[in-house]
């Protein structure tokens, strides 16, 4: 069974796994979400840690960022570094990605992509076909961007259902949304300073149905044996991620 990373390090190691894992199975169109404030200020760090995973097993990634002068900074920053890979941005209306794509470019790291580039993301993926796309840190869905009505609806259903997200993990306070994959979705519970697996499920719990499993976990006596809903304890593990979260956080505000 995954446990909880200690720190954003081991959620990124973590994640490289589980990509790793997910591509061998025949995902095309995956995505690692570690979903923190501003981590997207992290992007090409995170990045330059990834891209020499991936070459360990022979993939050699097309790498992009969402705009020019992200794209600009990693190949300037990038001219030393131990990889070498072909950098691009994710384009515009006057350089489209279409352009952006060669028919022998195998790989396609996306990375921390938003909302705002969710048509380019979508246009990229389906100039792929089969080929590979990884999103590391992307966030496409913003409401406020995206939106609630039918057009996000076709989006959701056309684009970003097909996407898998092979690794996530996301605090609520007191709780916390993992998974790794192959395994399923986790909720995790925050009791006196340590975390425990308080349920598991095959779909991303989201809305309400979170709500339920956090709600029912906290007026519940929990045993150390699996309970009659099907939910299952494990062994305690101190709250190492958020107050990773928190160090992270401080640090940026410095």
């Amino acid at each position: 069974m995954n446990k909880l990373p200690n720190d954003i390090d081991e959620a990124l190691a973590q994640g490289i796994e589980a990509a790793k894992a997910a591509l061998q199975d025949g995902y095309s169109r995956i995505q690692i979400e570690i979903v923190i404030p501003e981590i997207e200020l992290q992007a090409q760090s995170l990045a330059a840690k990834f891209i020499p995973a991936l070459l360990e097993v022979g993939i050699q990634p097309k790498v992009f960022f969402p705009d020019t002068g992200a794209a600009a900074l990693a190949r300037r920053d990038w001219q030393e570094a131990p990889f070498k890979v072909k950098v691009e941005d994710i384009g515009t209306s006057r350089s489209p990605v279409d352009s952006k794509i060669a028919p022998e470019d195998e790989f396609f790291l996306l990375i921390a992509l938003s909302s705002v580039e969710v048509a380019q993301a979508e246009k990229l993926c389906n100039l792929a076909g089969d080929r590979p796309v990884v999103m590391l840190i992307p966030k496409l869905e913003d409401i406020s961007i995206v939106g609630i009505g039918y057009a996000a609806r076709q989006l959701r259903e056309r684009f970003l259902k097909t996407i898998e997200s092979c690794y996530y993990i996301k605090s609520f306070g007191e709780a916390a949304l993992y998974r790794c994959y192959p395994s399923p979705w986790q909720v995790w519970l925050e009791e006196n300073g340590q975390y425990k697996l308080i349920a598991e499920r095959p779909e991303k719990p989201m809305g309400d149905t979170l709500e339920i499993i956090i709600a029912q976990a906290t007026t519940t006596v929990q045993t150390d044996s699996s309970t009659s809903s099907g939910q299952t304890t494990a062994k305690p593990q101190r709250k190492g991620f958020l107050a990773e979260v928190q160090k992270f956080l401080r640090a940026l505000s410095n």
